[in-house]
């Protein structure tokens, strides 16, 4: 599998969305990816529990640890390399979560477009 160029979707360096919870297709604390991630797990999304519900009830349960698969479940806060698809169709539902802009992958466009991006965008980090 070999990584697309790290860019994001203002065409900057990819940031680091999250080493704690460790997230990424890669795990590698960023949102990149790959032809092989067939989910687009390129926004950065900044957990609520608005969403975190509605994921659980849209069937993606991402709340509840599995520890077998080393996934802690997720809390309200936490920062995750979501699926552009979901996280569209939640921005769609008025749930959207919060987006770190600087650590979405720009593939994330290909999905969604850059004003609902926009719309979620958290205040940058300093």
């Amino acid at each position: 599998m070999e990584k697309e160029a790290a860019v994001n979707v203002m065409g900057g360096a990819l940031a680091a969305c999250s080493n704690d919870p460790k997230t990424g297709f890669f795990r590698d604390g960023h949102c990149n990816t790959c032809a092989e991630d067939h989910g687009s797990h390129t926004v950065c999304a900044i957990m609520t529990v608005e969403f975190l519900a509605y994921s659980k009830y849209v069937g993606n349960d991402l709340s509840t640890p599995l520890p077998a698969f080393f996934f802690p479940g997720l809390k309200a806060g936490d920062r995750w390399c979501l699926c552009a698809t979901r996280f569209l169709q939640a921005a769609e539902e008025g749930c959207g979560p919060g987006v770190d802009l600087e650590a979405t992958h720009r593939r994330a466009l290909e999905v969604v477009p850059i004003k609902v991006l926009q719309a979620h965008a958290a205040p940058a980090s300093t």
